[in-house]
């Protein structure tokens, strides 16, 4: 069965309209006491309309024929409840129903029947009598309430004008239709005429079929009538672009129902069924009430826009950001410190204070059970295992990890997202970070944050002030959510190769941790139980296929590396696993063991040439201990005297922080020349030229301070510096020596170089205390205050053989040393 529609069923010319005769005799004729039921699927037969219906059921097929040849021809006609139900029972069909008449019936040729059938008047089922073959029951005459004729009269004339209107605005309908409207002059065959041809649901005709009071049954009538002209007058509207004061919430309704009718039509029933798994998602967020609140007014958003339009795909992307961050989900976190340190010394060597921090940090967490974590920089040389120890401590604390480089950022939207104006706008890295952790408090890397930079897309420096700050962090704002999420649960640990590049803010709200370059024993620990079982690994070697001897791993170190940490020794390490492997694939050899004699077979000669310690010969060299990215070295310090005017020349490529140190030093010795036996004549008629060798090595800082004053006083008392000394520390003009950096790499560069003896200034006791290691044994060390000192331990006590006279005139002095 199908709708019928006013706009179809007005220009049907077969339709015998109604007229008052035919309706009383309608009227006075009896009902049966019991007839014969045909259930009709998907609409309602009203009293005096003429409607085609199909008959393919059997039972109903069987039910027309009997009916059809007794000369009443009558049924009685019930529409289901449900259409979908292909045999119904007196369960599915409704109470009411119409008494018929069969006018025609054509038999069509795949079996079915076709049959005109025309109601008379309304029944209502008392009890049925049978269900085979087909549905029969006893029915009674359902009541009918008359208006007075003046009312009928005014809502006839009311229901044939709104009726008019719709035939003038539908274009579907001829004009003609008027004039069969007009014809009918029964009240309530106008009222069923229309009721049964408006496009309304099954249920919405059975509701007026059953109403008694045939006024009532008109005002429902009109009520419905008046939606399609609102609806005819609304697509006028539309194409015309006329605007119509409607109200807004009918307009909504009736945009709805023509949006939904369109999507049924087109098989479109995934926009509501997404809506609503969306809405789904949301109920079981664990956000706060602010962000419920914009989540269900985005929503709102979109179910008022069409799927194709382009802020359509905007709303839709930010909900699905909403629902995809982890609010107010955390991983369960391990609190067992025995298994936490168990892991830690697993994956690295060393590093006893950063993991000592994580422990604590474990332990506060455990007593406290507080979500709010620390913020941690490590920061030291390249290669010592920055990154990957975030990897561990994430694993220690059962985590997810996330690392996002900074290295390079310059947008600050990369931190803070971008606003929703922009196309293709998304949040910043670190909500792309939580999206992809699934929970709210993994540990978060922030490698490389000494490199970020700035220019007209603002810095990104400032915008992790607030996410680094835990007094703010709770409440970070992305411009791209614009609602507040909480970062604070969340272990940030950043990690930089130098502290001076990052922005002091910044600096300030991290706790800092040194990671110092590796000694030669923890390198050659590491090498041992992690670089070389990985690369064995790596390149499918078994364990007793490459065997490499301390020795070797040693002259790799020294040799074939100059670094603080141990990445160069990895890449070393795996091109011998590379040889061995080539060799073995070309059965050259079994495996191999490697030596230190052998090793140029795998890697060639050494690179690098270790700094080892010279005897000093001459007055005015000193050795300076350096700090490098790679590590420690020994730093040669010369100087002449020629005849001149007290000029000080400075060479090697040095920085202006040495160059003042050197300035410093040669102002401190003229004016304490007294105390140091230096005759006034050395600062007036002779010149001094000081180098430091490796001139292509770019050098600065003042730790060299009191080197370069042994050296300069060497050189004026000509006495030599004592053999197997070196010394690092700043100078002051009052003579002061301060505490300088870098002592760990300083002293195991003096160690290596085969330096018995070092001086540095007093406050730097503690930082040699916490080196561990087994050279420390072969080092003995002068703590020193002052200049005084300094120079009191580090210089001979007596002139050399055939010193420079320096209170005489500059050529005869050199003619006489000579």
């Amino acid at each position: 069965m199908t709708k019928f529609s006013l706009a179809d069923n007005l220009n049907d010319a077969d339709i015998p309209l109604f007229n008052d005769g035919d309706e009383k005799k309608w009227e006075l004729d009896q009902l049966p006491d019991e007839v014969s039921i045909l259930p009709l699927k998907n609409t309602v037969l009203f009293p005096g309309v003429v409607i085609p219906i199909t008959v393919g059921r059997d039972k109903s097929i069987q039910l027309i024929k009997d009916a059809y040849q007794q000369e009443s021809k009558l049924i009685g006609v019930v529409s289901q409840q449900n259409f979908a139900v292909e045999n119904p029972t007196s369960a599915d069909l409704f109470k009411f129903g119409t008494i018929a008449v069969i006018l025609r019936m054509i038999r069509m040729p795949d079996g079915s029947l076709t049959a005109v059938i025309q109601g008379r008047g309304r029944f209502e089922i008392e009890s049925y009598t049978q269900e085979e073959p087909y549905f029969r029951a006893k029915i009674k005459k359902a009541p009918e309430i008359y208006p007075e004729v003046s009312e009928a009269r005014a809502m006839a004339l009311s229901l044939k004008n709104e009726a008019q209107k719709v035939i003038e605005l539908s274009p579907n309908i001829p004009s003609e239709a008027n004039i069969a409207l007009h014809n009918i002059n029964s009240f309530r065959f106008l009222v069923n005429f229309i009721a049964s041809n408006l496009n309304l649901e099954v249920k919405e005709k059975q509701d007026i079929l059953e109403t008694h009071s045939l006024m009532d049954r008109a005002n429902i009538v009109m009520g419905y009538l008046n939606n399609e002209l609102n609806v005819l007058e609304l697509s006028e509207e539309i194409q015309s672009k006329v605007k119509i004061d409607l109200d807004k919430q009918q307009r909504d309704y009736i945009l709805r129902q023509q949006i939904k009718a369109i999507q049924d039509e087109l098989g479109e029933e995934g926009f509501e069924q997404e809506i609503s798994e969306l809405k789904e998602r949301g109920s079981k967020k664990k956000w706060s009430a602010k962000v419920q609140e914009v989540f269900d007014k985005e929503l709102n958003r979109i179910n008022r826009l069409h799927p194709n339009s382009p802020e359509y795909s905007v709303s839709m992307n930010y909900i699905d950001w909403l629902l995809e961050l982890p609010w107010g989900e955390f991983k369960e976190e391990s609190f067992d410190l025995t298994e936490a340190k168990k892991v830690l010394d697993e994956d690295h060597f060393g590093l006893e204070k950063v993991k000592e921090r994580i422990l604590e940090y474990l332990a506060v967490l455990k007593l406290k059970q507080d979500k709010k974590a620390p913020i941690i920089c490590l920061y030291g040389p390249p290669g010592v295992g920055k990154t990957s120890l975030g990897k561990s401590i994430a694993r220690s604390l059962n985590r997810e990890f996330v690392r996002m480089s900074l290295g390079g950022v310059r947008d600050e939207a990369e931190i803070r997202g971008h606003r929703r104006t922009y196309i293709g706008a998304m949040p910043g890295r670190i909500l792309q970070g939580l999206k992809k952790a699934k929970f709210g408090n993994p540990v978060f890397m922030l490698d490389e944050i000494d490199k970020v930079g700035n220019d007209f897309r603002g810095d990104p420096s400032s915008a992790l002030l607030e996410v680094l700050d835990p007094a703010q962090n709770n409440a970070f704002n992305d411009h791209f959510l614009e609602v507040d999420y909480d970062l604070s649960p969340i272990l940030f640990i950043a990690t930089a190769n130098s502290l001076e590049s990052i922005h002091p803010a910044l600096r300030d709200r991290m706790e800092l941790i040194e990671i110092n370059g590796y000694t030669l024993e923890e390198k050659l620990q590491i090498a041992r139980q992690h670089l070389v079982p990985d690369q064995k690994k790596e390149h499918g070697l078994k364990a007793n296929q490459l065997k490499l001897s301390n020795g070797a791993l040693r002259k790799i170190i020294e040799g074939h590396t100059r670094e603080s940490g141990v990445r160069n020794l990895n890449q070393k390490i795996a091109r011998v696993c590379r040889v061995t492997a080539k060799e073995i694939v070309m059965e050259q050899s079994d495996g191999a063991s490697v030596t230190e004699a052998n090793l140029d077979h795998y890697l060639g000669v050494p690179r690098f040439d270790q700094e080892a310690y010279e005897k000093l010969e001459v007055p005015g060299v000193g050795i300076g201990l350096a700090w490098t990215s790679v590590g420690g070295d020994i730093l040669f310090i010369e100087s002449v005297l020629l005849r001149g005017n007290g000029k000080l020349t400075l060479t090697g490529q040095l920085g202006d922080v040495m160059k003042e140190s050197a300035m410093a030093a040669y102002t401190y010795l003229k004016s304490h020349a007294e105390r140091f036996n230096i005759p006034l004549a050395a600062f007036t008629s002779w010149d001094v030229h000081l180098h430091i060798p490796a001139g292509a090595i770019p050098k600065d800082g003042p730790s060299a301070g009191i080197t370069l004053l042994t050296t300069m006083a060497s050189l004026f008392t000509q006495r030599m510096v004592k053999s197997r000394l070196a010394m690092t520390g700043e100078i002051t003009l009052r003579g002061k020596v301060l505490p300088v950096g870098g002592i760990k790499e300083k002293v195991l560069a003096a160690a290596r170089a085969g330096i018995r003896q070092i001086i540095m200034c007093k406050e730097n006791e503690k930082d040699v205390m916490e080196i561990k290691d087994d050279t420390l044994s072969q080092l003995t060390f002068v703590y020193v205050e002052r200049a005084e000192e300094v120079l009191d331990f580090a210089l001979e006590p007596n002139k050399i053989k055939k010193p420079i006279q320096l209170e005489v005139e500059p050529i005869k002095a050199l003619v006489e040393q000579k």
